[in-house]
């Protein structure tokens, strides 16, 4: 039985994780009605102003409707080419899936999430892996097995916690997900083996709640050998490269949300305020960061996605 302080605090947590969702979406809403004003202010015409006004209001309503209705349950999959000269060559051409921020329990996120199951299934990429955040609510931990159950790759579906994931119960989380077939990978590593060729897969605990040591992570590592590191948040990928590591996976940051032109990038969270989403190089490693698939139902130019990575000499 958990003890009634735990209980509390996670009661609190879900009033908050609701009430910050609809302070985004107070924010989509603000941002919008940003937009016609500004709108207005540009059409210096007096004549125009009252037409204008209702033009920039229409338009700025259908953009918040659009941001919270329609493209945070639009997901694409992206294919993303590694091109890494350090790739052994017999490794040429390995596929890893990779989703994350699934936070399920929001709306839109368990039909984004189906939807990514069904992709990697049709994709049959080698190894699956998924980069934490698996719940933003408790209820939603006994859908996990239904959920993530399906997913199957020949080297076998991996996977670190997030923040959300401490913050919900991350002890219930794996125990739901590992009888369903994913193997956590927390301070830890593990050989995998592809055409007879070895590599290395790593994971790292959460930056944010977890104990995160890199140092665990890689011990028993042969030097030298290539490894892909998953890591939940992203910016730990400059302490990361020195270690030799070839990849680093992340999530965490949902991309920024909403990609707004001059703005930039709407909302980016702690531990992912340097590297926010897509590819980069870092030092001699390349760094991947998944924009995810749920999260607080407020995105715009920033779609979920699900990724197939694909590793490559060829530069």
């Amino acid at each position: 039985m958990r003890p009634k302080r735990q209980t509390r605090n996670v009661a609190l947590h879900e009033f908050f994780q609701f009430r910050c969702s609809w302070q985004w979406v107070g924010a989509g809403i603000g941002a919008g009605f940003g937009v016609g004003v500004l709108a207005t202010m540009a059409l210096r015409q007096k004549q125009l102003r009252l037409p204008g006004l209702a033009l920039a209001g229409f338009v700025g309503a259908g953009g918040v409707a659009y941001a919270t209705m329609l493209e945070p349950r639009r997901p694409v999959l992206e294919r993303v080419t590694l091109r890494l000269p350090s790739l052994p060559p017999a490794l040429d051409g390995l596929r890893i899936g990779q989703f994350s921020d699934f936070h399920l329990g929001f709306p839109f996120t368990r039909a984004n999430t189906q939807w990514a199951v069904r992709q990697m299934m049709d994709e049959k990429p080698d190894v699956i892996v998924l980069t934490g955040d698996f719940v933003s609510f408790r209820r939603a931990i006994p859908d996990l097995p239904a959920l993530f159950g399906p997913l199957q790759a020949p080297l076998g579906v991996y996977a670190v916690p997030g923040n959300h994931d401490y913050w919900e119960g991350m002890d219930d989380i794996r125990a739901s997900l590992e009888p369903a077939g994913v193997e956590f990978l927390i301070n830890a590593s593990r050989p995998l083996c592809w055409r007879g060729n070895e590599w290395w897969l790593a994971g790292i605990d959460d930056t944010w709640y977890g104990k995160a040591d890199l140092a665990a992570a890689l011990d028993g590592v042969p030097r030298g050998a290539f490894v892909v590191l998953l890591a939940h948040a992203p910016d730990i990928a400059d302490t990361a490269a020195p270690w030799g590591v070839a990849v680093q996976l992340s999530g965490h940051t949902h991309g920024g949300h909403m990609h707004l032109p001059v703005l930039g990038k709407f909302c980016v969270p702690l531990h992912g305020l340097r590297y926010t989403s897509g590819l980069e190089q870092v030092g001699s490693m390349q760094l991947y960061v998944s924009r995810g698939l749920g999260g607080v139902p407020l995105r715009l130019n920033c779609r979920p996605e699900a990724t197939i990575l694909t590793l490559t000499r060829d530069t």
